[in-house]
């Protein structure tokens, strides 16, 4: 089901709730209607975990517990109508480890809609926070238990199809869906989900951020009926200082407090279900820079048996301090893929950043396709007449068109600076297209930057548009060149996201930074392999693994803003309480896929395949399959099934990881991957024509049918709709019947 069919089966889903009578209970109010402004600003996708019933023959729907006279609707809803459930309880726990959370959701849906001798599937759809990465899930429905797990791709048969989008995967980056088949009318589902996200950090706040705003549709029917709220939230900074709360959205108690440590909770019987995400912002007790260095053994089922070692350091509040001098060159992709609202967007997020320089900043503008366009042919002042000068060359030039050459535009902008300069120089490449000599160019720049003679080589920052680039080697080339990687698979997102890549990628408050004391040990592996500046609106994490000793002390070295030198000493701890493993995992995961695309290292692939059945993190290497567990079929010929139960794989769910880009997509210019092929004029005709007829001939939903005509902008939209409308209208009263 692509994005548009969802927000279509949602409308007619909550249009179609409208036939389910609640009897004479005042306190119940039918779906409000969606407007089209709530419509245009996608405020159909979920915003809190939501389960759907999946209706494709609308008459079924009716309250289970007070069957109503319902005129009859013929035909089948397509794409399917998707209802809403109505929510009975939800529970949240989640812990926070330093900048990741685990977040395992528990929430309980009732099929109110569905007539009691019916049964529908149930898609469930669930939002995650910042970069969420999908755990697992377990779904309860009577006598029957669907769960997920991860798969080495190789253990996937070739003749296993892989199901459609709509039956189980990422509806968009951030939300996960999983459809489980036959539920009946009136029966419960219980959903458990888990998932990682990312705790943001910015001016030396922690910002955990989870979706939790309900929708009023999904509030059960009735004045009496429990409705509980449940959230337990555990941090552990893996500091000895106090965690101390900013602000927090919802009521918490405090339930533990240590050193480093803090529990709470939020329970509540509500009248209606929560109307904001839940956001809880703290801080750890310090005024400068910090940070720690925690170690742990493996388990015995660790693939890797070298003790492992997480280092992380933290800007601390910067309010005050001065932030290093730049000298920036923005590198922007204007091929023809990039037409329309997406050149559009990336040039109001290139415009807003300019903006944000300081004045004794320095910056250059690079327009790239098959050829190179360049603002300046040195670097400018980022002063309010140069800017204002950028913004209309960047109106005049940032023109969708041509192909993709990156090798030529990276070069080209990496000479762009003296190495004369006290200021850090930075390359903001954004592209959303991939080429074929990528492994080239990483090599090529990893060279270039290794002969700069400057005291600091230009950072590479790199950002990603849309399915089609490749975001490993996106990564890999912000990895050589220590900087910041990012990207947008979501139209809507775009411009947030480059303005807060750019954010963060600039506000450096520490450069060349250098880690004293691991000289000692014994098979040491160190990622990411060159080590980034530290920002104040990004902790700087360094993790890997080794043999020895781990030395008591380790010494952190740097340049500051001012140039001048900056040491801290970071302790080293064990980390007994903090699953190191599962923390470190996605970032493993990463950068052992990045370098095993770099090198094409099929022992590397399998080792990532490993890392991602044990912690439950999604690789490229992996799939993810969905168990049944439950009684198994009667066997024909015998009264009473067996009463044990069996657990069988029931479907591959489609493809969960970025892959490694589409060079025939780029060659092609094709638009970015998230936005949705629109139909020809011709197709539209020809599908609501089809409809149409469909209706007379194969009663087909003349709810669904009028809004395909709907969709049609001519006058013959109208006299079709008019047609159909009194073709249906008789198909509804039964004269095809």
């Amino acid at each position: 089901m692509s994005d548009d069919n969802f927000t279509t089966g949602v409308e007619d889903g909550l249009r179609l709730a409208k036939r389910i009578y609640f009897g004479n209970d005042r306190s119940v109010a039918p779906p409000k209607h969606i407007t089209p402004m709530e419509k245009a600003t996608r405020s159909l996708y979920p915003t809190s975990p939501m389960v759907y019933a999946v209706i494709s023959n609308p008459a079924i729907v009716d309250n289970p517990d007070m069957p109503s006279y319902q005129p009859h609707v013929h035909g089948r809803c397509n794409p399917p109508a998707l209802i809403p459930l109505q929510m009975n309880g939800i529970s949240f726990e989640v812990d926070c480890y330093l900048d990741t959370a685990f977040v395992t959701m528990s929430g309980s849906w009732r099929v109110h809609c569905v007539m009691g001798d019916e049964s529908c599937s149930c898609r469930i759809a669930v939002p995650m926070g910042e970069e969420g990465s999908i755990l697992g899930a377990e779904v309860e429905v009577p006598r029957i238990t669907y769960s997920t797990q991860l798969a080495p791709t190789e253990e996937i048969g070739e003749r296993e199809s892989v199901a459609p989008p709509e039956e189980g995967g990422l509806l968009k980056p951030h939300i996960f869906t999983l459809t489980v088949p036959h539920v009946d009318g009136g029966s419960n589902v219980s959903v458990k989900v888990r998932w990682s996200q990312k705790v943001m950090y910015k001016d030396g706040e922690f910002i955990l951020d989870v979706p939790y705003t309900f929708p009023e549709y999904v509030t059960p029917a009735g004045k009496k009926l429990p409705k509980k709220e449940k959230i337990q939230l555990s941090i552990n900074s893996g500091l000895t200082t106090e965690v101390v709360c900013n602000t927090t959205s919802h009521p918490l108690k405090e339930r533990k407090r240590e050193p480093g440590k803090l529990a709470l909770l939020y329970e509540a019987d509500v009248l209606s279900w929560s109307a904001t995400d839940f956001v809880y912002k703290y801080h750890v007790s310090t005024t400068n820079s910090f940070g720690s260095v925690l170690l742990q053994s493996p388990s015995t089922l660790d693939i890797d048996q070298r003790d492992m070692f997480a280092l992380y350091l933290f800007a601390g509040p910067h309010k005050g301090k001065k932030m290093c001098r730049k000298e920036v060159v923005f590198v922007v992709d204007t091929s023809e893929s990039m037409k329309e609202n997406t050149i559009e967007v990336t040039k109001n997020a290139v415009i807003s950043a300019i903006s944000k320089l300081d004045e004794e900043d320095r910056f250059g503008i690079m327009a790239f396709n098959d050829e190179t366009h360049l603002y300046s042919s040195s670097l400018e002042l980022a002063n309010k007449e140069s800017i204002g000068n950028a913004t209309q060359w960047i109106d005049k030039n940032f023109v969708a068109a041509g192909g993709t050459n990156i090798s030529m535009a990276l070069n080209q902008a990496i000479e762009m600076f003296s190495g004369k300069s006290k200021s850090v120089p930075m390359v903001f490449f954004i592209t959303d297209g991939s080429v074929e000599n990528e492994r080239q160019i990483c090599e090529v720049i990893k060279k270039q930057l290794q002969n700069k003679e400057s005291e600091l080589a230009p950072r590479i920052n790199t950002f990603g548009i849309g399915s089609y680039c490749n975001h490993y080697f996106l990564r890999m080339l912000a990895m050589i060149g220590r900087g910041h990687y990012d990207a947008s698979y979501d139209a809507e997102s775009i411009e947030t996201g480059i303005k807060s890549w750019f954010s963060k990628a600039s506000s450096t408050m520490l450069t060349n930074i250098v880690i004293d004391g691991l000289d000692s040990l014994d098979d040491l592996q160190i990622h990411p392999c060159t080590i980034p500046d530290l920002s104040c609106e990004r902790p700087l994490i360094l993790s890997g693994r080794y043999k020895g000793g781990f030395p008591e002390t380790l010494k952190a070295s740097g340049i500051l803003p001012d140039m001048t030198d900056f040491t801290i000493d970071i302790q080293g701890q064990r980390a007994n309480d903090i699953p190191l493993h599962k923390v470190l995992a996605k970032k493993q995961i990463e950068f052992y896929t990045a370098q095993a695309w770099l090198s094409n290292d099929t022992e590397l692939e399998v080792k990532v395949s490993k890392m991602s059945v044990e912690t439950g993190i999604v690789s490229e290497y992996t799939r993810m399959i969905m168990l049944k567990t439950g009684p198994p079929a009667k066997k024909f010929g015998k009264k009473d099934a067996d009463p044990k139960t069996v657990t069988e794989k029931i479907k591959v769910l489609h493809q969960l990881g970025l892959e490694f880009g589409n060079i025939t997509a780029t060659i092609e210019n094709i638009p970015p991957g998230f936005l949705p092929k629109l139909p020809t004029q011709t197709e539209m005709l020809a599908a609501a024509a089809g409809n149409c007829c469909a209706n007379v001939f194969g009663k087909c939903c003349c709810m669904c049918c009028v809004q395909a005509c709907s969709r049609i902008n001519n006058q013959c939209s109208i006299v079709l709709t008019q047609f159909c409308g009194f073709v249906t209208c008789f198909g509804c009263c039964g004269w095809y019947e």
